[in-house]
């Protein structure tokens, strides 16, 4: 089998790397010991079937163990856990596998220029929103002082969310009665469905639970609510059931739930940090579904040779994590201070090969950007009109270093007669395709004079936000792509200790210019209007080199063949949308 894979990347040279084509052969090996069938002279592994029943646990594997299991906690993740949100918690709408907006929680989306969609001349709105009759997993009545009680929660400035999308341009949320929301706005702003995905989620709140943690003086008596955790009461498909920490964590299907009792009585979600072990896991039957963050598309292409060929499963690829090279922009952590000038920001965008790293990490097929847009996102074309493009390109690069000032040393490292050597960290969070990827950018880096060392954020700081924010030189890193990732980077969205390390915006760009268009896209609800304000952020974004794209990052679903309903969501959307419809038997 190891032979079997070498000969199936000859475009892996030294140039790129040797330690993903050595990361390959040492699954093929951890694969040819996932199960006594693997060994040599015996067939694949096989999945025995199951005894026939009505219904099965779906055992999935995911990354980390959730800070929260909210849609939009108040300890921030710092790892995309979309299908705990999705199991536990339900919104006013959601996007379907076709990008259409349905209403969930709601009767009806609102419509602009009828009663529920009013604008006031003074450029304010008034929403209102008929919510639908449910229970909260606890057996409390759902009803619309969970909105207002939720509107109190994140606007409150000790928490670290007022300032944030959409929170900021609420004025106020009312309840006239039980089944009635009404939002009045300080703007116009088009996405009143608040649908995750295209801008920022406003969720609602048990309030009969919280509101005595609730206390503005006393912000982690909240934030530190057991809550948030093992006592998790949503509204969702699924109802938490069981919590072993640093193990699992177990959901059963809510019979109150609003779009029907899920048919999948029981989901549980092991917590395995290793690529490796969950390949391992797949192949013995022993998972049954990937979440997208738990295993990469190194463990895919094994999974697509020893499992998929046979019939035990499917994998969707879904293209919605960009992936970026993130410069820390903010003056008291960055170094060298060298790379807050745009024209440093545009040598090493020229100097970064994507080749090496699509060979190694995608197999060929990953998908190359130069935005936070994959051309089939809902704002594709607009982004193509604005974004400006930085082509590997090592001449240009050193022209460009020229007129800085620098220039190659006797050890072949760029250096400046009053700065010195360029000396610069490349940092990323720990997992084996991560780490591949910076031992090949700093690689390349090297070769092209560029003095980058490399650095590990450990698995057990992952989900922390000011570790996650204070890198001195250039953070690689996945996050949700498209138009929640551009309106994140506006000033007001940079983690800082005041907003308790709250936003998007973890390497503290600043541009009054971006800032102001945002606002401005922000409020129109014109369509054609929206899409030139969007093409000109793209443009302001990317000559600003706020950070050099490398590739719109699918993240592997990996489903076994019991598992029916799975589709392939939008770059927007949750994969686990309709989670209440998969079937496994």
């Amino acid at each position: 089998m190891i032979g079997a894979l070498a000969t199936r990347f000859p475009r892996i040279t030294p140039r790129a790397s040797r330690r993903p084509f050595l990361l390959l052969l040492a699954l093929a090996a951890l694969v040819g010991c996932a199960s006594p069938a693997s060994a040599p002279g015996l067939s694949a592994p096989t999945v025995a079937p199951a005894p026939p029943r009505e219904s099965r646990t779906l055992s999935v594997a995911i990354r980390v163990e959730p800070s929260s299991i909210a849609s939009r906690p108040f300890v921030q993740a710092g790892v995309g856990l979309y299908l705990p949100s999705r199991m536990f918690n339900a919104q006013m709408a959601q996007l379907d596998d076709k990008a259409a907006t349905k209403p969930y929680l709601i009767e009806s989306l609102p419509q602009l220029g009828t009663d529920s969609w009013q604008v006031t001349p003074d450029g304010r709105m008034v929403t209102t929103y008929k919510l639908r009759e449910t229970r909260w997993h606890d057996g409390t009545a759902f009803t619309a002082d969970d909105f207002a009680f939720s509107y109190r929660a994140y606007s409150t400035q000790a928490l670290g969310h007022s300032s944030l999308a959409p929170i900021r341009f609420i004025e106020a949320v009312e309840a006239p009665d039980p089944r009635t929301v009404v939002i009045r706005w300080r703007q116009s702003y088009p996405d009143v469905a608040f649908v995750a995905g295209l801008n920022a989620e406003f969720p609602p709140l048990p309030g009969h639970i919280l509101e005595n943690s609730l206390q503005p003086d006393q912000p982690d008596l909240f934030i530190n609510s057991p809550y948030w955790t093992r006592e998790y009461v949503g509204v969702g498909p699924y109802q938490l059931a069981r919590w072993e920490p640093g193990a699992f964590l177990e959901g059963v299907a809510y019979d109150g739930h609003l779009g029907g009792r899920a048919k999948i009585d029981r989901i549980k979600l092991s917590f395995i940090g290793d690529a490796r072990t969950v390949l391992a896991s797949v192949l013995a039957g022993e998972t049954h579904l990937t979440d997208g963050s738990s295993a990469s598309l190194i463990e895919m292409i094994v999974l697509k040779r020893e499992w998929v060929s046979k019939g035990l499963g499917g994998i969707f690829n879904h293209p919605n994590q960009w992936r970026a090279i993130h410069f820390q922009h903010r003056p008291d952590y960055v170094s060298p201070a060298a790379l807050l000038n745009p024209v440093m920001r545009r040598a090493l965008a020229h100097s970064v090969d994507r080749q090496p790293l699509n060979d190694a990490l995608y197999d060929g097929d990953g998908g190359a950007a130069d935005s936070p847009f994959p051309p089939q996102s809902l704002w594709g074309p607009a982004v193509e009109r604005g974004v400006a493009k930085y082509p590997y390109d090592p001449q240009r690069s050193e022209q460009l270093m020229r007129e800085l000032g620098y220039a190659k040393g006797p050890d072949g490292f760029y250096a400046n007669p009053t700065q010195g050597r360029f000396t610069f960290e490349v940092k990323t969070n720990a997992a084996s395709d991560n780490e591949s990827e910076i031992a090949i950018l700093g690689s390349t880096w090297r070769q092209a004079g560029f003095d980058a060392t490399e650095a590990i954020l450990p698995a057990a700081l992952a989900q922390n936000p000011e570790a996650r924010a204070t890198f001195p030189g250039v953070y690689t890193n996945s996050q949700q792509c498209c138009e929640s990732a551009m309106l994140g980077l506006v000033s007001l969205a940079a983690p800082s200790a005041e907003n308790r390390w709250a936003g998007g915006n973890r390497s503290g760009y600043s541009n009054p210019q971006y800032d102001r268009l945002t606002d401005t896209f922000t409020r129109a609800l014109n369509p054609a209007e929206r899409n030139t304000q969007m093409a000109e952020l793209v443009r302001i974004l990317t000559e600003d080199v706020q950070s050099i794209t490398l590739f719109i990052r699918a993240q592997p679903w990996a489903y076994v063949s019991e598992l029916k309903g799975l589709t392939l969501a939008p770059p927007e959307g949750n994969m686990a949308w309709d989670l209440q419809n998969w079937e496994f038997r």
